[in-house]
């Protein structure tokens, strides 16, 4: 059989159990085994069964646990204290809008009985006032040629004098 590139892959004869390269078989080989179960005493058993704790890790994983439950502890305790602070603001925020609507109409109430004509009747009436006329206002005059002066140290020194010459220039 001739290996033909162009015919390769529809050659059928590469398949078949004549001309297909045999591969070795392997031998079956029975070996009969004996008993190879090995007894050990009870003493011995116990001791490899027993597990063997390293005191070290013991106490590093016991203080680790404790780390642990007083870290989660303190989260849960800093939790319940941050719903009881909400809890207060919020009763706090209650309290706080009924009183400014208390306040609010009281301030109304007051501000309806203190109108000014209520004022004036009740000044009117109770204690005799009467509206000031124009002979009871006095006018007071003053004289136009009334000055005031500030008086300064004369003490100065060469940088004031100068300060007030450049400060003088602008007023």
């Amino acid at each position: 059989m001739a290996y033909d590139n162009t015919t390769a892959a529809y050659s059928l004869d590469l398949f078949r159990e004549s001309t297909a390269p045999k591969l070795p078989e392997k031998k079956k080989t029975e070996k009969k085994s004996k008993n190879k179960v090995v007894t050990l005493p009870q003493e011995a058993l116990l001791k490899i069964r027993r597990r063997h704790h390293n005191p070290f890790k013991v106490f590093v994983g016991a203080v680790t646990g404790a780390v642990i439950t007083a870290i989660v502890a303190l989260i849960i305790v800093g939790q319940v204290q941050l719903t009881e602070l909400n809890q207060q603001i919020i009763s706090t925020k209650a309290e706080l809008s009924t009183a400014q609507s208390t306040n609010t109409q009281r301030n109304m109430a007051i501000q309806s009985k203190l109108s000014s004509s209520d004022i004036e009747d009740y000044a009117r009436e109770k204690l005799g006032m009467t509206k000031a006329t124009n002979a009871q206002k006095e006018y007071v005059s003053l004289s136009k040629g009334d000055k005031a002066e500030i008086s300064r140290a004369a003490d100065k020194n060469f940088f004031e004098k100068v300060w007030d010459s450049i400060s003088g220039l602008w007023s």
